[in-house]
Formats: structure tokens, C-alpha cells, sequence
């Protein structure tokens, strides 16, 4: 017991424990509060209704994605001495990016409910282009607090505001059982986020201070652009698939199945990657490789037996808390459950090549995973959905897993040096 003790001090001391542990704890809170919010949607809405609003959010997702211009990349990496003219021109890039995205996707939602005759989605859409003009007021305070390694402070905002997100759709659902109650959320629960990210870290930009040239955003930014919009294809466009191929009422078994599963480890493996990144770049080019492997298999520990339970125990609690409706959709669920394991892979790889200095690596690794995942779901498809979603998992396992394990067998370079001196 005493030789455990000082391990037990030393790990809990380590930034990158206090990190995942943060976020692990917010996610189980979060998830928790968000199984009870499925729980009563799932039994007070149809799965057509779940397929419209699965429509409306995976559009969202998808066009969200282009605000993640890897603006804030560049403040977690950047050198102290140039960090306050860098957040000066990366609040004025906030804001043009996120009005960008705004106008983006109100011509999507004009589209989608002119030419695809879909209304409703298209409202949706119109109504949470909202969001982006609350976002930007808050950006940069939170890429300042990830850059302090204040990953606590990072995980109970991202818990707040995916339990009021929760406690609102439950709320809306009781009295108004449609697919605006599972939307609406999105854009209530938006302000609670800006308002915890100001406050997380203070900055109002010093206008003594020369704003720095918009160059210095130029290679994070259209690499690590690239990278989330592959990212959102690939987790977004295979709702857009199974839709096409199976359905409405399909759509909206596999919508529930994603969430019940991959959904639910998904946001872990994006809160690994927020802590992963911040650390890689604090750490010296010796040991990087040393503390990749660190952070690789503290994470692992922390998401294998959440995926093995998914996976396992899903002809138990599905009929148990769900309810008989919802039976159809294990299978479903314990396959993409399992598929969260390469995306971890995945994720954590491509934060090391940003730390190295090459986001475009990471766009062309996960380029090759979105297609190879599509396409395996695509191909299996005409088999059945239990087929395309294992079709999903072994597409994502084939160019991640190989990608991990040769960044994991690399010699580091404080053992090639001290191999070296020996030599």
C-alpha cells in the first residue's frame, strides 16, 4: 500500500491525468443526464420523428464544421512573446469565419427546403445559424484556457452546457413531442457556453498592442480546416447514407443507435484529443514519442471498458431502459460502439502531427478514414444495416489502427541519442 501511494500522488499531480480525468468525469455526468434525456425522448417520440431531427442536426454538424478553422490551434501553440498580437487578429477571424458559416448555411436551409422540398429541416437550419453570432465572444478566452492546461475548467463548461442542453430537450419534449424539441437545444443552450468560456479566462485585447498579420493563421488554418470538415463527413454523411438507402423510419433506429453507442464515447475521444494536444505541444521534441505513449495508454484505460460494456451489455439495458420499441436497434449499437477505438487511434495521431508541424498529414490520414469508413458502409450496405455498420468500424480500424501502431513502435529520440552516446 505504501509503494502504491507515491504513484497514486504522482499520477494525480500530472496535467494530463487531471485532464482526462476532468473530462471523463463531465462526460460521465454528462452522459448520464443525457441517458435519462433519451430515455424519455426515445419513449415519447417516433423514429420518424428521431429521423427528421437527425436530418436537420446532421446538416448542422456538418456546416458547423467549417468554424473550426484552426485559429485556436495556432494560440495553443504559439510562443509567449508573440501570443497577444496573435489574439488580437484571431478574435477578428472568429468573428468573420463565424459569420461566414451563418450565411453558409442559411443558403443550405434555403436549399433544402427549396429543392429538396423539406420545410421543416430547412427552418431548422435557418434558426441555428444563431448560434454562430453567439460563439465568437468566447473563443478566445477558451483557446487561452486549453493553452494553460485548465482542462478542469474546459470540462465543466463542456458538461454545462450538454446538461442544459439535455435538461431543455426533456423539458420541450414533455409538452411539445416533435422534432423542433430535439433542435431547439442546440441554440438555447448556446449563450451558457459563451458566457463560461469569458469568464474561464480574462482577455479584452490591449489595442496598444499591433494585431499580427493574418499569414500566421495560414498553414494550421486551411490543414486543420481540412481535416474537421473530413471529420464531420465522415461522422455526419453516413446518417445522409443509411437515409438514402433505408429510409426515414431506418434512419432513426440507426440515429438512436449511434447516440446509445458511438455517440456516447465519441465526445470522449474529441476530449482526449483537446487534452492530448495542449500537453504534446508543452512537451520537449525529446520526449514526445515517450509522452504520446503516455497519453495514448492513459486514455485507452479510460475508454476500453466503457466501449466493452456498450458493446456487451446492450441486449440488457437497451429493452430495460429504452423500452421494446427500440430492441431492433442493439446489434446497431454494439457494432459502432467498438468503432470508437480506432477513432481514438485516429484522434490522438492527429494531434501529434499538429504539435510536429504538419496538420497536413492529419488532413490526408483522415481523408483516407472518412472514405475507407463510407465506403465500407456504403459497400455492406446492400446486406443490411447490421452489415454496414460493421462495414463503418472495420473502414475506420484499417488506416487508423496501422497509423497508431507505427507512432506508438517509433524509437524516441532521448533513446536514440542515449543509444548513440553509448555507441
Amino acid at each position: 500500500m505504501t509503494a502504491i501511494r507515491p504513484l497514486f500522488d504522482k499520477l494525480t499531480r500530472s496535467p494530463l491525468v487531471r485532464g482526462l480525468v476532468a473530462f471523463g468525469s463531465a462526460e460521465a455526468a454528462t452522459r448520464v443526464i443525457r441517458l435519462g434525456a433519451l430515455l424519455i425522448v426515445a419513449r415519447r417520440v417516433t423514429p420518424e420523428i428521431f429521423g427528421t431531427a437527425a436530418l436537420a442536426l446532421s446538416l448542422f454538424e456538418l456546416v458547423r464544421v467549417l468554424a473550426n478553422a484552426g485559429i485556436g490551434q495556432r494560440l495553443i501553440v504559439a510562443r509567449d512573446d508573440e501570443l497577444a498580437s496573435l489574439c488580437r487578429t484571431a478574435y477578428r477571424l472568429f468573428w468573420l469565419v463565424c459569420l461566414t458559416v451563418a450565411a453558409i448555411q442559411l443558403a443550405v436551409a434555403a436549399m433544402v427546403a427549396t429543392v429538396f422540398a423539406l420545410p421543416q429541416v430547412g427552418m431548422m437550419l435557418a434558426l441555428l445559424a444563431l448560434v454562430y453570432c453567439v460563439m465568437p465572444p468566447g473563443l478566445v478566452q477558451i483557446f487561452l484556457t486549453m493553452r494553460a492546461m485548465r482542462m478542469e475548467a474546459v470540462a465543466r463548461i463542456a458538461a454545462t452546457q450538454n446538461i442544459a442542453d439535455s435538461l431543455l430537450t426533456v423539458a420541450l419534449v414533455v409538452v411539445w413531442p416533435t422534432a423542433w424539441a430535439i433542435v431547439l437545444p442546440k441554440l438555447l443552450a448556446a449563450p451558457v457556453w459563451t458566457v463560461l468560456a469569458r469568464r474561464s479566462t480574462r482577455w479584452n485585447g490591449d489595442s496598444r498592442i499591433a494585431p499580427a498579420p493574418y499569414r500566421e493563421f495560414a498553414l494550421m488554418g486551411p490543414s486543420v480546416l481540412a481535416t474537421e470538415l473530413l471529420a464531420a463527413l465522415r461522422l455526419n454523411a453516413d446518417k445522409l447514407i443509411v437515409g438514402a438507402l433505408f429510409g426515414t423510419e431506418i434512419l432513426g433506429l440507426y440515429y438512436f443507435a449511434f447516440n446509445a453507442g458511438l455517440g456516447l464515447t465519441q465526445s470522449f475521444v474529441a476530449a482526449c484529443n483537446m487534452v492530448v494536444f495542449p500537453h504534446l505541444a508543452k512537451a520537449s521534441a525529446a520526449d514526445g514519442v515517450a509522452e504520446f505513449r503516455k497519453a495514448f495508454a492513459t486514455g485507452l484505460a479510460m475508454l476500453a471498458p466503457v466501449v466493452a460494456a456498450q458493446a456487451l451489455l446492450s441486449p440488457f439495458y437497451v429493452p430495460l431502459v429504452f423500452g421494446e420499441t427500440w430492441v431492433p436497434a442493439v446489434p446497431y449499437i454494439a457494432l459502432l460502439s467498438l468503432a470508437a477505438l480506432p477513432l481514438y487511434a485516429g484522434s490522438l495521431v492527429g494531434a501529434a502531427l499538429r504539435v510536429e508541424g504538419r496538420p497536413q498529414h492529419e488532413a490526408v490520414l483522415t481523408g483516407l478514414g472518412s472514405a475507407a469508413a463510407l465506403a465500407g458502409l456504403a459497400a455492406a450496405a446492400p446486406l443490411g444495416l447490421t452489415a454496414a455498420c460493421l462495414g463503418y468500424g472495420l473502414g475506420l480500424a484499417v488506416i487508423f489502427l496501422p497509423a497508431a501502431i507505427r507512432r506508438l513502435t517509433r524509437p524516441s529520440l532521448s533513446a536514440s541519442l542515449t543509444q548513440g552516446a553509448l555507441l
